[in-house]
């Protein structure tokens, strides 16, 4: 049988996980369309273990990378001039 998910405020939710790391972007990919600034720090922050884990894309605005620690537990945002942000304003789902 289909899920057809839950309307909530008007938006179909599906209780199943949509997210899967082995259909993941390569790391090309996820490097694709990033600033030279934005790629530069992320070099740099890769040596301090920490990894690129997804690159949000809204529609009409810049890409949005996000890294985590190794440890999983914290995240930054690289903003368009290289500067890491601690403090995006969203948060992420475990």
């Amino acid at each position: 049988m289909q899920n057809r998910g839950v309307f909530q405020g008007g938006l179909a939710m599906s209780d199943r996980e949509r997210r899967n790391p082995e259909d993941g972007e390569s790391d090309a990919e996820l490097r694709a369309g990033l600033s030279k600034e934005q790629l530069a720090t992320l070099h740099t922050m890769e040596q301090f273990h920490w990894k690129l884990r997804f690159v949000r894309r809204p529609l009409f605005r810049a890409p949005v990378p996000v890294l985590f620690h190794r440890d999983g537990t914290r995240f930054v945002v690289l903003e368009a001039d290289g500067s890491i942000n601690e403090d995006p304003g969203f948060k992420i789902r475990p």
